[in-house]
């Protein structure tokens, strides 16, 4: 029976981490606005747009206390957590602490859930309090890892989104170049083109343009997003906007350039996972196709020589 409470620990932190998701992730989308909308005006005896406001932030706040319990004091070590925190997409001031504090449940919660099981006995006897604490201890030790593995999927997943939007972006703001617009105005125009497309670059443009307006340089705006994202292809978009501007070379033919070797990065990576396909499908088909294959071409002959064999009493 014991891996069947590992099971219910594994599952237990399963959902705490996607509590941690949706509190991360916290903001309504457009049907949670829809349904605010429809229950305002039907009447429905169910909980407020307020109220569930309210509830999510009393939520967050308890996670924030408890997150302040682990919190790094060095400054060191808090500015790379929430440098890790940026990099996955989540800008909210308070990430770090409700990233923290769901780390902290995640690590208590199964050794308490795990010992309550055993000592309650209510799957066998032989699940006792030991065997309980055990199978706790192997959940909190997922629940210590798990959200580190998270941060780091969300964040890739995240680099490939900007990734592939990158070399439609820049051709557009190409066009809006040699249209006359200057640079920052290219990037205001970008940003609002390729809302609906690519919603994720569309943020960090207009983010971008933000810090424009607020003094800063269009290479300096560009190595903050830089930072944020993480990505090889925004560094060299960068430096090559920061050597037109100090060369004053052609901006629009320098785009032009850096966008051509983007697709032409995107296109070689696109080949190279094509290539990859091949090899990754060889597993499945050992594994689940050819087992079926041999069992339906040996299986008749297998038949008939048992059968044979039968025969002649052997």
């Amino acid at each position: 029976m014991t891996p069947i409470v590992v099971a219910i620990v594994a599952f237990v932190a399963a959902v705490a981490l996607v509590v941690m998701v949706a509190m991360l992730t916290g903001g309504e989308d457009k049907v949670d606005k829809r349904l605010a909308q429809l229950q305002d005006g039907g009447g429905s005896s169910g909980p407020t747009r307020e109220e569930q406001q309210q509830v999510r932030r009393a939520a967050q706040k308890n996670l924030e206390k408890i997150g302040a319990i682990i919190t790094p004091t060095e400054e060191k070590d808090q500015t790379a957590l929430k440098a890790r925190l940026i990099q996955a997409g989540l800008y909210s001031p308070q990430a770090l602490p409700v990233f923290l504090g769901v780390k902290m449940l995640l690590m208590v919660l199964p050794i308490v859930i795990g010992t309550a099981i055993g000592a309650s006995g209510m799957f066998s006897p032989t699940v006792d309090l030991k065997t309980g604490a055990i199978c706790g201890a192997i959940g909190s030790v997922l629940g210590l890892i798990g959200p580190s593995f998270w941060l780091d999927r969300r964040k890739k997943t995240r680099q490939i989104m900007l990734r592939r939007a990158l070399p439609d972006a820049m051709d557009v703001i190409v066009v809006c170049l040699e249209g006359g617009l200057s640079l920052p105005a290219a990037f205001a125009r970008v940003a609002s083109e390729l809302q609906v497309a690519h919603p994720l670059l569309a943020l960090e443009l207009n983010i971008l343009q933000r810090e424009i307006q607020l003094g800063q340089s269009t290479g300096e705006a560009l190595k903050s997003f830089a930072r944020r994202s993480d990505m090889e292809e925004v560094r060299s978009l960068s430096g090559v906007i920061q050597q037109a501007e100090k060369y004053g070379a052609s901006m629009a033919n320098a785009l032009r350039i850096h966008a051509e070797s983007l697709r032409l990065k995107r296109a070689q990576r696109a080949e190279e996972l094509a290539h990859q396909a091949a090899t990754k499908i060889m597993f499945p088909t050992l594994l689940f196709i050819f087992p079926a294959v041999f069992l339906v071409i040996l299986g008749p002959a297998m038949i008939q020589i048992t059968a044979m064999f039968a025969e002649r009493g052997m």
